[in-house]
């Protein structure tokens, strides 16, 4: 998918951009939506409900037990239906939404939207897999102000960091988006203009610098 094509349709259905998704190969991820119609079903009606949400809280890429199952990113099968696998990260992301009163104001997303990994098992994304990802987290990104839960979502959007829920993280996840919450902190609005640098492979991402709003 060209980037600049991305720019050309920035108002297209957002059913568009789940179709064009579910046909993406991203490396060798498991690419979730292209066999499955209730996933993809589920995801378009996501990001139609959170189409004008204000906030966009970006992770790594989506989980075994979570969006892989699911369809939506930070969200288990649990979760939606009451049955098949919860996730900790999941359950923890949309407590602390709850709590603050932030769900119905953030969309969330990962880097990479589809999973890298086996069904019991999660890997890093490679820097191809982040590269070919770019293009959907730019055109949903876009205009919203930019949350990066975990260092790679970091060292892709140059966005404000809070730490990743899993591992122990939860307390400081919980923290760092108190503080976003009651407006002490800046969050980046995302722009699709200049090229960061992503380590340790370093692939290229593209932002502009020095937009910030304050929430």
């Amino acid at each position: 998918m060209d980037f600049a094509d991305i720019l050309r349709r920035r108002n297209r259905p957002l059913g568009a951009v789940v179709d064009e998704l579910a046909a993406a190969r991203i490396g060798d991820t498991f690419n979730q939506y292209r066999r499955s119609r209730r996933r993809r079903e589920r995801l378009a009606a996501y990001l139609e409900v959170r189409r004008d949400a204000p906030i966009v809280l970006v992770g790594e890429a989506a989980g075994y037990r979570g969006a892989r199952v699911s369809g939506i990113p930070f969200t288990s099968e649990r979760q939606l239906t009451g049955a098949g696998p919860a996730e900790a990260s999941a359950t923890i992301v949309h407590r602390v939404l709850a709590e603050l009163g932030l769900e119905e104001d953030v969309l969330l997303w990962n880097v990479v939207p589809t999973h890298p990994g086996t069904a019991t098992s999660n890997r890093r994304p490679t820097r191809a897999e982040v590269e070919t990802s770019f293009p959907f987290l730019a055109e949903l990104a876009r205009g919203r102000r930019v949350v990066a839960v975990g260092r790679l979502a970091q060292a892709v959007t140059g966005a404000p960091y809070v730490r990743h829920p899993a591992r122990g993280g939860a307390a400081d996840f919980r923290t760092g988006l108190l503080r976003f919450a009651l407006g002490g902190r800046l969050v980046r609005r995302f722009y699709v203009d200049e090229l960061r640098d992503y380590p340790p492979e370093r692939p290229r991402a593209r932002l502009q610098p020095g937009t910030y709003v304050l929430t």
